[in-house]
């Protein structure tokens, strides 16, 4: 028994998330990005905050306009992104006495995306759009608020003319929730010393850059950006650069042509360039590779293959390197030399991360969610097996909500592969009682859940407080099992994933709480794929919630910013084997599905674009099947986890419906 009341879908604006900490150069500071709900605004407020690494003081808001981001430090100073103007610019900041005002240091007329610090701190390298045809960077400042305003309406309306009509000429030409524009991302280089400088370009190619690194002695910006520019997909296929900070001449790095390079970072030491690169065949099946290749030139080496670990985010530290994987539903921060070697693991137990940075002296600041706690700001120190928590930002409203905690579950699949998964038992859960079970299938499909997955918390909750046990799994496809089951499923995304996921219903149900004619499944992205494609193999379940999927491979190709992947993932273009994609497209076997089924999509999810829900709904009817669909207008494919506030509750609410209606 417990005095606590049920998770409610209002909570999600009692919660709060940590982005991008940062550790002082010192060691005795940690910036951190703050994400608070704003209800009034449907929207989200970002500010810096400061927490001393001694474990027991009090964090400290540095900034409060709502819109920060990207902090960095050098020295005492703090360098971050900010949104308080027109459009996102480079601030600094002091910390010796938190509380001042921050100084803009760029005020270039599209924004700025990324930045990096010079290692002696006078100067910082920034990427911001540009289009050399238009032969024009930052503007003089206006002469008065009336000039300002009149730049800015002529600005937008010489836009508008530009995409009226839109001509396109390459793919993709939209991603995310936005059109591309004429418009690829340059590097530049400011004085931070001097409040007067000027922003002085280096690059000018019809070509997107990549954050640029510095070299140690200050010469030089590593980059990496497509080879072929002009192709399409160009970020399929990118290599290394060095770029004179004298002159702008950007010299190549030795590149395998059929691979991918990216994010180089130069070692302290200046003998070693860090990267990823990742094989063309089958690109996006394919682990991360964490690679070092001498300045000097040579053969490139693979640190990571030996562990099966994806390296993601990466830092030299010393002559080493530390990284970020995901292994058996957490993530970590390994270390692994530039020789190679054993990879060792510096952050154990059972979270997962959303962001971490090491110091020189081998502290380790990460933010990161536990199965029994939402985000919060952590601290590794070398020398203690078990971390420090430095906030309790979510502490108050787990102090109110009964948390259900997960149970860890490992079976095996008919040809005895083994496989893990979680389930939630539902509030108030009686011994010899059986009750309703819901599926859900992430995304994908090389995506990886884990039992402390925030984002996926207040639903996984709320299905359990409303009575529902709740299953999830890790099936063959997954990322964070090495790189023979993430390819397990090449040419087969259907028929061997639902096996693995069949067979995690079935040991459930041989637990004996599991009423196994009240079973739903739901599922987005691949998830909607695999909740569609179950629902017309099998009658195990008794209603679907398909969000955002993939039903048609065939139009998922013409519509995706992604077109490739179709390839990648099932070996053949439309053009190459039309049929074999229709068959293993749910869409072709829609009109199998019999139970009810609630169709969830988002207007501008140029990912996957909602004509596939358009589609399946139109299929379904067809075929008599109760369906309904729902559209959420302004979001893309991130609708779940950063859309609208009021549309991320809707949709957990509408879910919950859907299965209270035909499943309980």
């Amino acid at each position: 028994m417990t005095d606590k009341r049920s998770v409610e879908l209002t909570d999600l604006y009692q919660m709060k998330w940590i982005e991008d900490p940062r550790i002082s150069p010192d060691g005795q500071w940690v910036v951190y990005v703050r994400v608070d709900l704003d209800k009034a605004s449907n929207g989200y407020k970002r500010n810096l905050w400061l927490v001393k690494t001694d474990g027991h003081s009090p964090a400290i808001q540095l900034t409060r306009s709502g819109k920060d981001s990207h902090p960095r430090w050098s020295g005492n100073r703090l360098a971050f992104l900010s949104g308080r103007g027109e459009k996102p610019q480079i601030f600094l900041i002091a910390t010796e006495a938190p509380g001042g005002e921050p100084r803009a240091l760029t005020s270039h007329p599209q924004g700025v995306t990324s930045f990096t610090w010079s290692h002696d701190g006078t100067q910082i390298a920034f990427l911001a759009a540009f289009n050399p045809l238009e032969d024009r960077d930052e503007e003089t400042p206006p002469a008065d608020k009336l000039e300002g305003k009149y730049r800015t309406e002529r600005r937008e309306e010489d836009e508008k003319k530009k995409i009226d009509p839109r001509v396109v000429r390459q793919v993709p030409y939209r991603v995310g929730t936005a059109y591309l524009s004429d418009r690829f991302s340059q590097i530049y280089v400011i004085n931070a010393v001097d409040e007067s400088a000027k922003a002085r370009r280096l690059t000018g190619e019809f070509a997107n850059f990549q954050e640029p690194q510095w070299s140690p002695d200050g010469q030089y910006l590593y980059t990496a950006r497509a080879v072929d520019p002009a192709a399409d997909e160009p970020f399929r296929q990118s290599r290394l650069y060095r770029i004179r900070l004298e002159d702008g001449l950007a010299e190549p790095i030795q590149h395998l042509a059929n691979y991918t390079d990216v994010q180089p970072i130069p070692s302290p030491d200046g003998k070693w360039i860090a990267y990823l690169r990742f094989p063309d065949d089958r690109a996006s099946m394919r682990i991360n590779r964490l690679a070092v290749i001498p300045v000097s030139g040579g053969e490139a080496r693979d640190l990571n293959l030996t562990s099966d670990r994806q390296a993601s985010i990466f830092r030299w530290v010393g002559d080493g390197l530390v990284f970020f994987a995901e292994w058996h539903g957490s993530s970590h921060v390994y270390r692994v030399a530039p020789q190679g070697g054993d990879v060792t693991l510096l952050t154990p137990g059972v979270h997962r991360m959303d962001g971490f940075d090491v110091h020189q002296s081998g502290l380790i600041a990460y933010a990161a969610s536990t199965p029994t706690h939402l985000p919060e700001l952590y601290l590794q120190r070398p020398d203690q097996s078990d971390p420090v928590r430095l906030t309790t930002l979510n502490q108050p409203l787990l102090d109110q909500v009964q948390v259900q905690p997960p149970q860890h579950l490992v079976y095996q699949a008919p040809d005895g592969y083994t496989l893990e998964g979680w389930y939630f038992l539902p509030v108030g859960y009686q011994a010899g009682e059986q009750y309703p079970l819901i599926v859900n299938v992430h995304g994908g499909p090389h995506i990886m859940w884990g039992p402390s997955d925030p984002n996926m918390w207040l639903e996984w909750q709320s299905f359990a407080a409303r009575g529902y046990a709740m299953f999830f799994c890790n099936p063959r496809g997954s990322g964070g099992y090495g790189e023979a089951h993430q390819m397990a499923v090449y040419k087969s995304w259907g028929e061997i994933p639902l096996g693995d996921i069949l067979a995690g219903v079935d040991a459930l149900s041989a637990k004996g709480f599991v009423d196994s004619s009240r079973v739903g499944i739901t599922g987005g992205s691949y998830g909607g794929y695999m909740t569609t494609w179950a629902l017309s193999q099998t009658d195990r379940f008794k209603a679907g919630v398909t969000q955002r999927g993939v039903y048609n491979l065939l139009s998922f190709f013409g519509t995706s910013d992604i077109p490739s992947f179709v390839r990648d993932e099932m070996g053949y273009l439309p053009m190459d084997n039309p049929q074999f994609l229709w068959e293993h497209s749910p869409l072709a076997h829609a009109h199998k599905i019999k139970v009810p089924v609630l169709i969830m999509h988002a207007e501008n999810d140029f990912r996957v674009a909602i004509s596939e829900s358009e589609q399946l709904f139109g299929y379904l009817r067809r075929a008599g099947t109760i369906v309904e669909f729902v559209r959420y207008p302004r979001e893309g494919h991130e609708l779940t986890r950063t859309g609208e506030p009021e549309h991320r509750i809707d949709h957990i609410d509408r879910t919950l419906a859907w299965f209270d209606r035909y499943c309980k």
